[in-house]
Formats: C-alpha cells, structure tokens, sequence
C-alpha cells in the first residue's frame, strides 16, 4: 500500500501529470486548418504587431524559447495587420526581410517605439531605422514601394483574418490552435502551451505515419 501511494505520489510531482492544457481555456482550435511553411516540420507562428507592449516584452522569452526549439519545429513570425499603423509596420517587416536585414532591423523598431519612447508613425521613421543599420535610401525606397513587399503585406492581412486573431502576440501551432497570453495566463504560460500543442502534434504526425505504414 505504501508503495502504491509512493507511486501516485510521483506522478502527480511528475511534470507529465499537470502539462495538460484544455481547448477553449488555455488554447483555441482554428476554424479551418491554415497551411504552414512545412509539412514535414511543426509550425510555431507568431502574430505580432512593432507597436505592441505586450509582443516586446514575449521577445526576450521568446528568444529563450528559441534557443531550446527542437529541429522537427520551425518558427515564422507574421506581422499582423489590422489597422493602417499596423500596415506600415507589417511593410517594414517585409522590406526587411527581403532586404536580408531583418536580424538588424527587428530589434530597433522594438526599442525606438518601447524603450526609447518614439513612435514610428510614418515611413520617414521607418527609413531612419534602416539607414542607421546600413541601408541605403535607395534600396529602402524600392524595397519598400515594391511589388513584392505590397503582396505580402496584403497577404498579411487576409491572414490575420483566416487565423481569427483579435489582438497580438497571438501563437499558434501548425495551422490548427492558437493561444495568448490572455488564455494562457502569461508570457510564459502562453509558451507552456505551445510546448504541449507542438507535442500534441508531434503524436498526432507519429500515429498518422504509423497508420500510414500498415499494410492495407
């Protein structure tokens, strides 16, 4: 009898017995299922917005997580677009990332807008940072007015209402459940939660492999 309650007495210290998550608390499922960057890896996508608290303060976390990702997970972030502000920060994103800089570029937007207490509010502002970075006002302005920077960004958009987000950071996980830290309880939490959605995927993707194997 003791070792039986030993025994009961370790499972519920066991960190297994109380990483459960319940849908429609801590975590939502999407309506439809979104297609990720790769079928053969987990998704982890983050919504964020530059003008957002609440999304630089997940970023020292969220770097934190990042260094422990397993190699089946792959991270995205997605500007999130849902209001004109929001739109020019989505394209500095974009102009970034197609300009190789976003490692650069990311951080000081945070920081001028949080830290430093300065908005950007226009694409002047958004210029400047660049430039400080090494861009040149050229290849800022062609970027930036580009085509392919302008599909993006309307892409951006259409997303933001496909995943049903009503505010950021908002993560989900291969195109099926989302969290925040609202659901979730916190930062932290709100990582918790992603961590048992990306092995709750993980365990689905195994099961449909094996299933697949078996002959018919």
């Amino acid at each position: 009898m003791k070792k039986i309650f030993t025994l009961f007495t370790l499972l519920l210290l066991s960190p297994f017995a109380s990483a459960g998550f319940d849908e429609g608390i801590e975590y939502q499922t999407l309506g439809s299922v979104q297609p990720t960057v790769n079928e053969d890896r987990i998704e982890v996508l983050e919504l964020f917005w530059y003008g957002c608290p609440h999304c630089y303060f997940l970023e020292p976390e969220l770097h934190a997580w990042l260094k422990n990702k397993p190699d089946d997970v792959v991270f995205v972030r997605l500007p999130a677009v849902l209001g004109p502000s929001w739109e020019l920060h989505a394209r500095a994103f974009y102009t970034a990332q197609l300009l190789g800089v976003l490692d650069k570029v990311h951080t000081p937007l945070f920081e001028r807008i949080h830290k430093d207490r300065k908005p950007v509010r226009n694409v002047a502002d958004v210029k400047k940072i660049f430039m400080a970075q090494g861009v040149s006002e050229q290849d800022f302005d062609n970027t930036y007015k580009s085509f392919a920077v302008i599909t993006k960004t309307n892409r951006a958009k259409q997303a933001a209402r496909l995943y049903g987000i009503k505010g950021v950071p908002t993560l989900v996980v291969n195109g099926k459940y989302r969290t925040t830290a609202q659901l979730a309880g916190g930062n932290k939490e709100m990582l918790e939660v992603v961590d048992f959605l990306v092995e709750k995927e993980r365990k689905a993707k195994a099961g449909a492999a094996q299933a697949a194997s078996q002959p018919q």
